[in-house]
C-alpha cells in the first residue's frame, strides 16, 4: 500500500525538531498539514490552501505525530477528491503557543458559542492554540523569491552570527531571527537597534512576524525544507 510522503529526510526533521526551543510548562507547538492549489494548479478549488489536518505537540512525541500524518495515498481529501502528493506542506509556528492563554481564551470564547448552534469544539479550541504565542523566540521574514541569494555575511554583521537561521524554501526563504540576542549583538556593537527595518530594507521580505514555516526536512510541494546554515 503507498502511502503519503511527509518525512522526506528524517535526520533533517530531527535536527529541526531538537533545534527548536525547548518548551516551558503549559507550552506547545502547533502544526497544520495544508494541500494547496499554489504547487499543484490542478486542484479543483477556488482558495490556495486547504487545511487537512492541524494538531498540537512537545519536541519528544512530535516526529512520530508527523509520521502518523503519512496515511495511504487517497485518504486526504478535499471535500470528495484525494490529496495530490505534490500538493502537500507541512507547516509549524516556531514560537511556542501558551496552553493558559488559549484556555483562557477559549472560555470566552465558549460563552458565545453556547448561544450558537453549529460549532465543532475542538476546531474552536485549537483556533485558540494557534492564536496563543507563549513568547517571541523568533520573529520571521519571509521572502518569497529566490531572485537575490540570502546575503549570509550580512546579516552575520547585522544581527550577529547566532541571531538568526535562514530556511531555503520550494519559493524562497525564511530569515528566523531571535529578537534578543539580536539587540545583545546592536548594543555590544554599538550598531542602530533598527535591525527589522534594515532587514526589510535589505531584502524583498513579503511578510514577518509570528508566522507559519515550512517544516525542515518534510514536504513542501515534494521540496525539502532546510537550513542553510
Amino acid at each position: 500500500m503507498e502511502l503519503y510522503n511527509i518525512i522526506k529526510d528524517k535526520n533533517l526533521l530531527l535536527d529541526f525538531i531538537d533545534w527548536l526551543p525547548d518548551l516551558k510548562e503549559n507550552e506547545k507547538y502547533y502544526l497544520s498539514l495544508f494541500a494547496r492549489r499554489k504547487y499543484n494548479k490542478d486542484l479543483i478549488k477556488s482558495n490556495d490552501k486547504t487545511q487537512l489536518k492541524r494538531f498540537v505537540s512537545d519536541k519528544q512525541r512530535m516526529y512520530d505525530k508527523i509520521r502518523q500524518l503519512e496515511i495511504p495515498k487517497g485518504r486526504w481529501l478535499l471535500k470528495l477528491t484525494p490529496a495530490p502528493q505534490d500538493s502537500l506542506v507541512l507547516y509549524i509556528l516556531p514560537n511556542p503557543r501558551c496552553m493558559k492563554k488559549a484556555t483562557s481564551m477559549l472560555g470566552k470564547k465558549c460563552w458565545d458559542l453556547s448561544r450558537s448552534h453549529n460549532y465543532n469544539i475542538i476546531a474552536e479550541a485549537t483556533s485558540c492554540v494557534q492564536k496563543s504565542k507563549s513568547r517571541a523566540e523568533f520573529v520571521d521574514f519571509d521572502i518569497d523569491t529566490k531572485e537575490v541569494p540570502i546575503d549570509i555575511d550580512w546579516l552575520n554583521t547585522r544581527v550577529g552570527v547566532n541571531s538568526f537561521e535562514v530556511l531555503e524554501t520550494k519559493g524562497g526563504y525564511h530569515i528566523l531571527v531571535k529578537p534578543a540576542l539580536a539587540k545583545e549583538h546592536c548594543i555590544r556593537y554599538e550598531l542602530p537597534h533598527n535591525w527589522h527595518g534594515d532587514i526589510y530594507g535589505k531584502f524583498k521580505v513579503d511578510q514577518s512576524g509570528d508566522q507559519m514555516i515550512p517544516v525542515p526536512g518534510c514536504t513542501q510541494g515534494n521540496f525539502t525544507p532546510k537550513f542553510l546554515k
